[in-house]
């Protein structure tokens, strides 16, 4: 339900995050044996837009475990940041590291808030500034996010932001068919479910989220109003999970069927500093 963003927001979804780590690093969603064993854990689509790492640093905002910073060192990444508010998350990103025989020059992790990031991470400026999928829903203030990304691309360096659609937010669960919500919508959406992606079984005890909708265009808006020349924003018709009970996996995505119209599920950015 929409209610005004409560005072321990913050606190209320660092609580769910840290519970929740244990279970997403034995869960078969990260299948993080296979990661261990060479497996990539980002998309095709987002290893063909940020293009060739190889020799540039990148921090990855929102990081969580760090599977996805650690493969853009696999990628060829010379150094990799990754920031996460989750002490225990940043931990399980750090001994992950280590299992890859990478050091800590070469894959750096920390525990810190994604708006405190500047004064936060080791190095004024990276040559990429990345953010998966799943994050900005978890910030209420999308312009302080835009100036706090933006200021840590260095010169030359992009921003690249992989994300799941916000017109799949205002959507109904069942058949995504049916609009329920407000697209625009400023308050916060706060809802108690246990589980989570990774692991819907294992009882769980902290299970209240805070969160926000960020239409498109304010966060083009936002980033454009930072300093950033946006580059391309495309959407996708697919999505990472069974959002909706209607949506089938076809071709290693999840879709809806073919009788049906289709609408964007993802979008991702780049946006440039000149």
């Amino acid at each position: 339900m929409y209610s005004p963003t409560p005072e321990d927001w913050r606190e209320t979804n660092r609580r769910r995050w840290d519970e929740r780590v244990p279970l997403h690093l034995a869960s078969d969603y990260y299948d993080l044996d296979a990661f261990r064993a060479g497996k990539d854990a980002l998309r095709d689509f987002e290893v063909a837009e940020v293009g060739d790492v190889r020799g540039k640093s990148l921090l990855h905002l929102q990081c969580h475990i760090g599977a996805d910073t650690l493969s853009w060192a696999r990628h060829g990444a010379s150094r990799v940041v990754g920031l996460d508010f989750s002490e225990p998350a940043v931990e399980a990103a750090r001994e992950l590291a280590a299992d890859l025989g990478l050091t800590p020059e070469q894959a750096t992790f920390v525990a810190a808030d994604v708006y405190d990031a500047a004064e936060a991470v080791p190095d004024s400026s990276y040559d990429v500034v990345y953010t998966g999928v799943g994050a900005l829903c978890w910030l209420p203030d999308i312009r302080r996010w835009a100036e706090t990304a933006a200021s840590l691309v260095a010169p030359g360096g992009f921003l690249y932001l992989s994300e799941f659609h916000p017109l799949a937010d205002i959507l109904d669960d069942a058949t995504g068919s049916r609009i329920e919500h407000d697209y625009f919508a400023r308050d916060a959406w706060i809802e108690e479910t246990p589980g989570g992606y990774a692991d819907d079984t294992t009882p769980t005890v902290h299970n209240r989220t805070v969160e926000w909708q960020h239409p498109i265009g304010d966060v083009v808006s936002a980033l454009a109003a930072a300093g950033l020349r946006i580059d391309f924003l495309r959407e996708r018709e697919i999505t990472l999970f069974q959002r909706f009970a209607a949506l089938e996996l076809r071709d290693g995505a999840y879709r809806f069927p073919a009788d049906r119209p289709r609408m964007p599920l993802m979008y991702s950015l780049k946006a440039s500093k000149v």
